[in-house]
């Protein structure tokens, strides 16, 4: 099975989004560089809702790129899918997402979208390696990615810090109790505006 990887962009203080889900500054690297992460500019869904592609820095293109590449599956809550519409089905990475929900997709959303809604962690995260097979399963940070960590599921913690603090939102890790140890970062990249970190969930 490919590798779990739970990620999001993040402030220093470890905050994916202020109480009401904006996301301020946090993802400003993702349209302010001068190199495309996708091949083409013919995406169907304007992820920066301002009508421009992922243009990052060359340093962030080159760690994103290929992390990207390797998605097979994301796996995200329902609060992030109905906040996004699920991206209108047009998911920025992989071909299939999984949203850990106890409510049904919704009528006539996307018939062609490969979205599948599962009511557990566990389920989830077994249904999104049987879709990715060998490759990465992206799980979205928050409440249901601290959920997924907190169940033993995830192998990798990858996170890219952007130099705002908050003061207070939405967590990284949600509300998850108790310790859980990484081991040291094996993937350490400074961006413009963004430093990229990856660590292995110790065992």
């Amino acid at each position: 099975m490919g590798t779990v990887i739970m990620h999001n962009v993040v402030s220093v203080d470890g905050f994916i989004a202020d109480t009401n889900d904006d996301v301020g500054p946090l993802h400003d690297w993702y349209f302010s560089g001068d190199t495309p992460i996708t091949e083409g500019g013919d995406q169907q869904y304007d992820h920066s809702s301002v009508g421009s592609g992922f243009q990052v820095s060359r340093a962030s293109a080159e760690y994103v790129r290929p992390m990207w590449e390797s998605i097979g599956t994301i796996v995200m809550g329902r609060h992030f899918f109905d906040l996004m519409n699920g991206w209108e089905g047009n998911q920025p990475a992989g071909d299939h997402v999984v949203v850990v929900s106890h409510r049904p997709k919704p009528e006539g959303w996307h018939p062609e979208a490969s979205f599948h809604f599962v009511d557990d962690v566990r389920a989830a995260i077994d249904k999104a390696q049987e879709l990715a097979g060998e490759r990465v399963v992206a799980v979205s940070a928050g409440e249901v990615g601290g959920q997924i960590l907190t169940a033993g599921l995830v192998d990798e913690v990858a996170m890219d810090v952007v130099p705002v603090v908050f003061g207070s939102g939405k967590r990284y890790f949600g509300s998850i109790d108790g310790q859980h140890l990484l081991e040291d970062p094996h993937v350490v990249i400074q961006g413009d505006r963004v430093l990229h970190l990856r660590f292995k969930v110790r065992r």
